[in-house]
């Protein structure tokens, strides 16, 4: 029964959140409500689900499920908080290559690309700002570093995991 309310405590939470911060509030007014945890616990599981890699619903939800119902449990929250999303994307996904030579999908589909890009360029210049400037004042190191990165990505085509590896270290080196 434990098994059964995490499973659709979370899959609650995953219709109802966006991912990410949103998800905060959810998880707080469930798991509180059903006694399973106090804010300060969630509270610390939110700090350690930011700090682990990977997205932070799926990691809040194996850290409640493995303290409330041990690994049983962790599977049965990730299961839920994961159902909403994969349910759609494979409806998309089907809908998607049935009607992929429809007219009206290839204009929305055009009309999706140029806001996708617009957003990560949206992204890249917040991230930049933050980055690359403080005050006014331009950071070098972060520059340099940057620079380096896009030769060894584009010249020497350096695949993503080296490229954020040679990123740190140059990162270490050059605050020392």
């Amino acid at each position: 029964m434990l098994y059964l309310e995490l499973f659709v405590c979370y899959l609650k939470i995953g219709f109802c959140s966006f991912g990410g911060l949103s998800t905060i509030s959810f998880l707080n007014q469930e798991m509180t409500s059903r006694g399973w945890m106090t804010v300060k616990q969630i509270s610390d599981i939110v700090a350690i689900a930011e700090m682990t890699p990977g997205a932070m619903g799926i990691n809040c939800a194996t850290f409640v499920g493995i303290q409330i119902g041990g690994i049983p449990g962790a599977f049965c929250a990730v299961a839920g908080i994961m159902t909403p999303s994969l349910t759609l994307c494979m409806l998309v996904a089907h809908f998607i290559s049935r009607f992929k030579e429809n007219a009206y999908l290839q204009s929305a589909l055009g009309g999706i690309r140029p806001v996708c890009i617009g957003m990560i360029l949206a992204v890249v210049f917040s991230l930049s700002e933050t980055n690359y400037l403080q005050n006014g004042i331009v950071f070098w190191q972060p520059v340099v570093i940057a620079a380096i990165a896009l030769i060894l990505l584009f010249k020497f085509k350096l695949n993503i995991p080296a490229m954020i590896g040679v990123s740190a270290l140059l990162g270490v080196l050059m605050v020392r």
